[in-house]
């Protein structure tokens, strides 16, 4: 019997990157999974290949921006499901790179709006559709800049910061419900939202910020989540695991 048989899973940003590969990765070991992006070419196409390959998959056009549409897309999954299980909030941008005493006021607020906002608004209707549903888990994706900082992106480690503070909140307000939250702390991951921004020079400058030599693969990030929602992290909420070969170890 797969992990997530009779379950089902709600993933923002699932059109490409991080999210897709979770996408197929729960689907692959049973769930039911809503592939909620901005862009729905690419979460179509998820769902092609996730239902091409015998999973059960069905697309939403989801800004996470909007405190609506989150609630909508709670609404689809168990219209189209049944119930909501887990759920993986997941959808984010990089942003402007600028000092801070620089730094765009309208790329700060976009940032904030999608990267903290965003998963707010995804938690407070995941949450209560959760509880109702019998409990399950859900995993918010931060990153190595929700425990570092760096020059230059002070929207985005503000909102990572924030997004690891608000999964602990959480996993402690809905334990006693069923319910276990955690946050994951990717390194740089080779996804189209990173090769797309950057030249060679660049990328070969962040494979050196990693000891272990190279960048992260999207599908090992999935293997963290997926673990993280199953029923093996029984006992794991509240916590923000990295996956980012030493990057923060130094």
């Amino acid at each position: 019997m797969a992990r997530f048989d009779g379950k089902t899973a709600l993933v923002t940003g699932a059109g490409s990157g991080i999210g897709e590969a979770v996408a197929k990765l729960l689907a692959a070991d049973g769930a039911r999974v809503v592939v909620a992006d901005i862009d729905m070419t690419g979460a179509n196409r998820v769902v092609e290949e996730i239902t091409s390959a015998g999973g059960s998959a069905a697309a939403f056009e989801q800004n996470t921006a909007d405190p609506a549409a989150n609630e909508a897309v709670v609404d689809f999954a168990k219209r189209e499901f049944g119930a909501l299980h887990l759920a993986v909030n997941n959808a984010g941008i990089g942003g402007p790179l600028a000092h801070t005493g620089e730094y765009p006021i309208d790329g700060w607020q976009r940032v904030i709006d999608i990267n903290l906002n965003g998963v707010f608004y995804g938690l407070r209707y995941e949450l209560p559709a959760i509880v109702e549903a019998g409990g399950g888990a859900v995993v918010n994706i931060a990153s190595i800049l929700g425990t570092n900082g760096t020059a230059g992106s002070p929207a985005y480690v503000a909102a990572k910061h924030g997004v690891v503070g608000l999964t602990k909140t959480a996993a402690i307000e809905y334990s006693s419900q069923g319910v276990r939250v955690n946050s994951v702390g990717p390194g740089y991951i080779e996804t189209p939202l990173l090769t797309k921004a950057l030249d060679q020079d660049q990328m070969q400058g962040l494979v050196g910020l990693h000891p272990i030599g190279r960048l992260g693969r999207a599908e090992e990030v999935a293997t963290l989540v997926a673990f993280l929602l199953s029923d093996e992290a029984s006992f794991i909420t509240g916590s923000y695991h990295l996956v980012d070969g030493a990057y923060a170890a130094q």
